[in-house]
């Protein structure tokens, strides 16, 4: 066996601000319920531009711009105490405009469903050439557009529309007549996370420089479910992906756990590459278009821009030890069961302490909890509070009780031991795996040894049961060993079992 370890992490943004109107769930439940109401005729002003949201700190410290502690030198609110000299560009990742990702929306279109006016559809074609993700091949495939009163046609007739600065510009049709789950609502849901995935994966290749036919599984777990009535959940957005990214080696399928998904599949790859099935597994995850603007109510009553204006994504590569990377530790995975329950405490205990307990460590020896990791200038004005903070005193409150660290420690312990949160609120994205790549980074430059990612999901959404759900896993330094002490050489196993035909042919000559 090999250890796992993380070989590459990838945070990409997607600013979609005509989406927010139409396809996040708060305003689009206001056009149905109360179409001429003062929410949507404010609506607009509250929009931001695409400069402030790459200037945005927090949308900088998820791309890998800047660590998540940098955010507590920023002077708040983050909105209006902009990065002046801030990039599109990330370390680990980009800030992608619309126009962009309608692009990728379009190459993402296996059955012709998305139709585009032609000059507009030819303007972000060329636009997109400027950029090395795309190759001249990939944009090739790309048909002309269609002129606009078609699509007027198809849109009345209950297509659902694309628009660019307020400006119908293209359409999503439905996959079927019939089928309540090829409507095209649910299509435009569906290629958001295939496209948004695409451009997470794409990232992660060309990021980290990483042959795309290295890639031998994927993991895909964010929160739509794909299918047709007969399998509504049926999948399979990873190798739909795949296929988009240039990952023609990989299969793959998807895990589904709403938070707490992703830090199920980065155990479950972690495995897969322990025990030896793959090599090199990636977990992805693309956008939700239902989370855009979900707590626009309150942002725009309270003078605010709309903070949820980016669709998120991400993946992680984990592949067999390279002898540099940060190790997974397979050995301490923390685990919400059945019987934990749903107290506070209860749930830490079962994703934080007992893990460390079983190999010997205390809660300070952690240097970084991942937890739950929501922008709290999004979460404060809608009444939900800072959910990073409120993790993290109870971990310390947790480390008191036991002793591990004093009282009146712990707001020192919050400050080295957290960070400020930094992720949007994409429901799945938040949950522990935003930290991988800054974890990742600080573990190799000697700042942290060890991070701990926990994901934490709350099931009773699907209306199938009431119970909570978490995982956890810790990243450490390695150790620059290849192979773990478990690993048995070549020549030891030939070693074992001459020696145990030799026991075998004295037992029978013993025998006679």
């Amino acid at each position: 066996m090999t250890l796992p370890v993380v070989k590459g992490a990838s945070y990409i943004l997607v600013h979609t601000p005509d989406m927010i109107v139409h396809y996040g769930t708060t305003c689009a439940l206001e056009h149905e319920t109360n179409p001429n109401s003062e929410l949507l005729k404010k609506v607009p002003e509250h929009i931001r531009p695409f400069e402030e949201v790459v200037k945005y700190a927090p949308n900088q410290a998820y791309i890998g711009n800047i660590l998540p502690d940098e955010l507590s030198n920023i002077p708040k609110p983050w909105y209006k105490n902009l990065m002046q000299d801030a990039t599109a560009e990330g370390k680990m990742g980009e800030i992608v405009d619309q126009d962009e990702f309608y692009l990728t929306i379009k190459l993402s279109d296996a059955f012709e469903l998305v139709m585009f006016e032609k000059s507009y559809l030819a303007d972000i074609k060329t636009k997109a050439a400027a950029k090395p993700m795309y190759t001249e091949k990939e944009l090739s495939k790309i048909k002309e557009g269609f002129e606009i009163s078609e699509i007027e046609e198809k849109v009345a007739a209950g297509a659902e529309p694309l628009y660019s600065n307020h400006k119908l510009v293209g359409c999503v049709k439905a996959a079927h007549d019939k089928d309540k789950n090829l409507t095209s609502h649910i299509i435009v849901e569906n290629l958001v996370v295939k496209a948004s995935g695409v451009i997470a994966l794409k990232n992660l290749i060309y990021r980290n420089n990483i042959p795309a036919e290295s890639i031998e599984y994927v993991i895909e777990c964010s929160e739509e479910a794909c299918g047709d009535m007969n399998q509504r959940g049926g999948g399979n957005f990873a190798k739909a992906i795949c296929e988009n990214a240039g990952a023609l080696s990989a299969t793959g399928s998807d895990t589904r756990g709403f938070c707490a998904a992703p830090t199920h599949a980065l155990i479950n790859a972690a495995a897969l590459v322990k025990a030896g099935v793959y090599k090199s597994v990636a977990i992805v995850a693309g956008g939700a278009t239902a989370k855009l603007g979900m707590n626009a109510r309150d942002h725009v009553a309270k003078g605010l821009p709309i903070l949820e204006d980016c669709l998120g994504g991400f993946a992680v590569l984990v592949t067999e030890n390279d002898g540099v990377s940060p190790v997974l530790r397979t050995d301490v995975v923390g685990r919400h069961t059945v019987g934990t329950g749903s107290a506070p405490q209860a749930v830490m205990e079962a994703l934080i302490t007992k893990p460390l307990d079983a190999v010997g460590l205390k809660i300070g020896d952690i240097d970084k909890y991942s937890v739950e990791m929501q922008n709290p200038e999004i979460t404060e004005p809608a009444g939900a509070g800072d959910v990073p903070l409120a993790n993290y005193k109870m971990i310390a409150a947790l480390g008191a009780k036991r002793g591990d660290i004093q009282k009146t420690d712990m707001m020192n312990f919050i400050k080295e031991h957290g960070m400020p949160g930094f992720a949007p609120t994409q429901g799945h994205i938040p949950s522990g795996v935003p930290f991988v790549g800054a974890a990742r980074e600080m573990i190799m430059d000697d700042k942290i040894q060890r991070a701990m990612i926990v994901g934490k999901g709350s099931l009773f959404l699907g209306r199938m049961t009431n119970q909570f759900d978490g995982v956890s896993i810790v990243m450490e330094k390695n150790t620059g060993k290849q192979e773990s002490a478990e690993a048995v050489s070549k020549e030891e196993i030939k070693g074992m079992v001459a020696e145990a035909m030799k026991e075998f042919a004295s037992f029978l000559l013993g025998g006679k």
